[in-house]
């Protein structure tokens, strides 16, 4: 053989490894995502995975704690509106955030998490925001029990937010790092719950059916729950009214 050709095909097997490389990397099938019928339209509920969820409504895009880490972003829309729970790194991430913003998108979140993003607008327990028709209130999260230390919890009250979004009559519970605090227990008329299960830094089963029996969402969705049972808080909520809906949100 002469250099010419061996040039030519070390050429061509080197593109065969790239493209076998760069492919699956275009072929990641976008997040599962369940429907939800309101008086608005069509509310599409995207598990990106572990605390990052997408719901879009007419076409408007909407992000809750978006982290890379958490799920595939390759083929997702711009946002119009992110809400961010608090600054942990599993619920914060600035550069996927910097990627997703778009002229006009509007992000809320904590107000430790104002530090690390300028532009985005701080909220507080019972604040209240309109955009685009939906209703946006914030709700307190924290921990009772788990603590890093003692006198320390992982998510010290008064600091990190859950959020609930009013769109076209349907109440969406969207909870953040807590426990099953009495500000959630003495929720009512929540059509859908994400309540965050896995210790020590959220609820266990046991906690989470406790929260969902009190404020009775019609369907619940277990997420951050990562090696956790799911198995469990099915059979704790059966015969309970509550549909438990699971999906791939480790």
């Amino acid at each position: 053989m002469n250099n010419c050709f061996l040039a030519k095909l070390k050429k061509a097997f080197l593109t065969i490894i790239f493209i076998a490389m760069v492919i699956p990397g275009f072929s990641q099938e976008p997040p599962e995502y369940d429907k939800i019928t309101t008086s608005a339209g069509i509310v599409e509920l995207h598990f990106i995975g572990h605390g990052s969820l997408m719901f879009k409504v007419n076409g408007f895009v909407i992000y809750i704690d978006p982290v890379r880490s958490s799920g595939n972003y390759n083929f997702l829309p711009k946002a119009d509106l992110i809400l961010v729970t608090h600054e942990h790194g599993d619920h914060l991430d600035v550069k996927l955030i910097d990627d997703l913003k778009k002229p006009g998108t509007l992000l809320f979140c904590n107000q430790n998490s104002v530090s690390k993003i300028p532009w985005a607008m701080a909220m507080k327990a019972d604040d209240r925001q309109e955009i685009d028709n939906i209703i946006i209130t914030a709700v307190p999260a924290y921990n009772i029990v788990n603590e890093s230390t003692p006198g320390h919890p992982f998510h010290p009250k008064g600091v990190g937010l859950g959020y609930i979004l009013a769109i076209g009559g349907k109440r969406i519970y969207v909870a953040g790092d807590t426990e099953n605090t009495p500000e959630m227990k003495s929720l009512r008329n929540i059509d859908v719950a994400f309540l965050p299960m896995n210790l020590p830094y959220t609820m266990t089963p046991a906690m989470v059916a406790d929260a969902a029996l009190a404020f009775k969402p019609k369907i619940l969705y277990p997420y951050h729950f990562g090696e956790t049972d799911t198995n469990e808080i099915i059979k704790l909520l059966k015969d309970s009214g509550i549909e438990v809906r699971i999906r791939s949100l480790k």
